[in-house]
Parts: C-alpha cells; structure tokens; sequence
C-alpha cells in the first residue's frame, strides 16, 4: 500500500499566475476617497452659506424688541413672542408624552414581548409608520384631536398640536430605543440574573441605564424633527397670526415655522428680513434643546 504524500504540489509552471492590481485597487481607494471629501466639502459650504445669508439678513433686526413684541402688519414693530411661547409649550407636550410612550413601547418589544405574528406585524407598522409623510399625521390628529376629542383637547388648540407631533415621532423613538437596547450586550442580563435579581430589576438597575445614551440620540434626532414641522400643525389649524400668548394647553397658538412661512410669503422685503431673524431664533432654541440633551446623555454615560 501507497503512503500518501503530505507534501504540496508543485505548482504547473504552464498554469497562469494571479497578478493582483495592488496599484489599482489604491488608485481606486484614492478616487474615492477624493469623491467622499469632495461631497463633504460641497455640503458643509452650502451649509456655511445659508447659515452666513439668515445671519447677514436677520442679525440686523434681531434684538429685545423684535423677541418680546407681537406680531404685527409693520415689519418695523413685529415680534416673535407668540410663536416662541408656542413652540415652547408644544414640545414641553411632545417631551413630556413621547419619551415615556415611546421608551415604553420600545422596553416591551425588546425584552417583554414573545416573537409571534402579531409582534412582528408591529414591528413591521412602526418601521413602515417612520416613513409616512407627515402630512398624514396632520390629517390624523385633525380627524382624532380636533374632532373626535375636541370635548378634552378643545379644538385646535396646544394639546392637539403636541398630540400631533407626539404621533409622528414616536415611530423614530421607538425604534432607537429598540436598538439601544440591543446594544446592551446579555452578559449584563445574565450577571444580573446569576445575582438573583428580577427581570425587571435587571432591566431598570442595569439594561436601562446602559441604553439611555442611545436612547437620549434617538430623541434628540426626534424632536430636531419635531420642532421644524409646519405642515401637520397647519392641517390640524394652527393659526399664522395670534396677537396674544397661550395661557394652557387649552389655547389656541401659532409656532416659529408658521411665523416664519407667514413672514416670508410677504412680498415686502423688511419682512423677509425679520423672517431670517426668527430662523436664528428658532435655531437657537433647537441648540439649547439639543444642548441639554446631549448634557444629560453624556452624563449617563459617564456613570455606566
């Protein structure tokens, strides 16, 4: 009988060699990364140009006055107070009503729920529900809010706006919520189980708190959303031009991107200015808002 030969072949020197294209593939990489910057570079000048045209246009009507008057049909005496209240009173309703709905319902489908049909059709539904054009969540919170419920919300009123907007954010908290929770690895659960603790002292001691930094992005990106919608609180009724402040959730309002489409829908020239003021302002509001979240995020995730 033959012994086998472990020893390797010799290659055919008939056989074709493999050259790779070291070069090439280099070259490739280089163009690329050539693109990459380049888009970079275009998207951050149109950035720093729209930015330098609202700060060129609006600083110079931008003061006391113009942010503690009301509105007014003269653009040399129109304030944005009403609308700044409002866009405050409304997304103090949409914080307050989509981190718990929205923390909830991603904590149950993650680590609660059994994976069957019907948990998987929701998931499908709030994936599906992130793409919906917000016009939609417009016309639903004037079906629902306005009407079906005018006897709690009172109509086109705060409640029904923040309502709104509670609905088409929820889809986007949900699902961030779901992944920061995924993230968490199970060596974390296990250790707690080992321990003797409950799922739900797991859950709220450990998992929670090592998923609230993704969780706090995810809201962060969801109320950046939130606070720039104008569509779905003009369908619900929202008015352009309220000569006084909003005293509950009850009352009617108007917020800063209704004030600023109204401005710039002007044909007069000093109300685009004034509306390129309102842009700072509103973006200044979205800074501070974003600021302490990412504050508080960044502190939680110094404690893990």
């Amino acid at each position: 009988m033959a012994v086998q030969d472990n020893q390797p072949a010799a290659l055919d020197p008939a056989a074709p060699m493999f050259k790779p294209n070291v070069s090439g593939r280099y070259k490739l990489d280089r163009i690329f990364a050539a693109l990459a910057w380049g888009a970079t570079a275009i998207a951050i000048a149109v950035l720093v140009w729209l930015i330098l045209t609202i700060l060129i246009d609006g600083l110079g009507s931008l003061d006391w006055q113009f942010i503690t008057s009301f509105p007014s049909r003269k653009a040399e005496r129109a304030g944005i107070l009403p609308a700044l209240v409002g866009t405050l009173w409304i997304m103090g309703v949409v914080a307050f009503v989509s981190f718990p709905l929205g923390v909830g319902a991603g904590l149950f489908l993650e680590e609660f729920a059994e994976d069957n049909w019907f948990t998987q059709l929701v998931e499908i539904n709030i994936s599906n529900l992130a793409g919906v054009p917000s016009i939609i969540y417009g016309l639903l919170g004037l079906a629902a809010f306005v009407r079906l419920f005018e006897s709690v919300t009172n109509g086109r009123t705060i409640l029904s706006g923040g309502l709104t907007l509670v609905l088409l954010i929820l889809p986007v908290i949900i699902v961030a919520t779901r992944e920061a929770f995924r993230a968490v690895p199970d060596s974390l659960r296990w250790a707690g189980y080992a321990l003797g603790a409950t799922k739900w002292e797991v859950i709220w001691n450990h998992v929670l708190p090592s998923a609230l930094p993704g969780i706090m992005t995810g809201m962060i990106l969801a109320l950046s959303r939130a606070i720039g919608e104008t569509a779905p609180l003009i369908a619900i009724g929202a008015a352009a031009f309220i000569p006084f402040l909003p005293e509950g959730l009850q009352s009617q309002f108007t917020v800063l991107p209704i004030q600023i489409y109204n401005w710039v829908g002007r044909p007069q020239a000093e109300f685009h200015d004034i509306a390129a003021s309102g842009i700072i302002v509103l973006m200044a509001v979205l800074l501070t808002m974003n600021g302490v979240a990412v504050y508080i995020r960044n502190r939680f995730q110094k404690t893990r």
